[in-house]
């Protein structure tokens, strides 16, 4: 079984799409996150953003191979808002993601059907207006040597197109590269390999 070194992501926000279901109204929003710090940034700017609301439902997904998550009611009957958004997640197949509905109650109880119905239906549009990409899972090595052996290490770069993200080069020489997770392990051995190089896991 070859091992799956993509994934699928959103690029950029969405915001304000709206569902409505008896007077109630549902704001859908998506945001691409990296971390928990990330997520409570956006939820704090969408609570003052929408300070009058009633419940403020979400679900976010972080990881490629180490996956956290949450789904948050938010005062919804239990499992009837963030688990219906987390599962249209699932749906999608996509990670580094955090939806929020945003919900206006209208005068009518919708019951807990009306309200995964609800909720889970607002994410799905939510995501169907963001933009989906798929990237691929890579592994950052830092690569040590010597000023001497920079030809070398260089070729090897330009030969395997690796792309470069950081590098200090001086007498001691420092880069850090990032490598496609599948092709990880060859490139690594290559350099490993080469004398007065060394290589490790960034």
């Amino acid at each position: 079984m070859i091992e799956k070194d993509t994934y699928k992501t959103i690029t950029s926000s969405t915001k304000n799409v709206l569902f409505k279901d008896k007077n109630s109204k549902f704001f859908g929003y998506a945001f691409p996150v990296l971390n928990e710090i990330e997520v409570k940034t956006h939820l704090e700017a969408i609570k003052k953003e929408h300070h009058s609301a009633r419940h403020w439902c979400y679900a976010y997904k972080i990881g490629t191979e180490t996956v956290v998550f949450r789904a948050n009611d938010d005062g919804e009957p239990s499992n009837s808002a963030g688990m219906p958004i987390y599962n249209q997640i699932l749906s999608f197949d996509v990670t580094n993601v955090l939806i929020v509905v945003v919900r206006y109650f209208g005068g009518v109880k919708l019951g807990v059907s009306g309200l995964i119905n609800a909720y889970k239906t607002t994410a799905q549009l939510t995501l169907d207006a963001s933009t989906i990409v798929e990237k691929t899972i890579n592994i950052e090595y830092l690569i040590k040597f010597d000023y001497k052996n920079m030809n070398t290490v260089m070729r090897i770069i330009k030969e395997r197109h690796i792309n470069i993200i950081h590098q200090k080069l001086e007498m001691d020489c420092q880069i850090t590269i990032s490598v496609r997770k599948k092709e990880a392990e060859g490139i690594f051995n290559v350099f490993n390999n080469l004398y007065e190089v060394a290589i490790k896991e960034a």
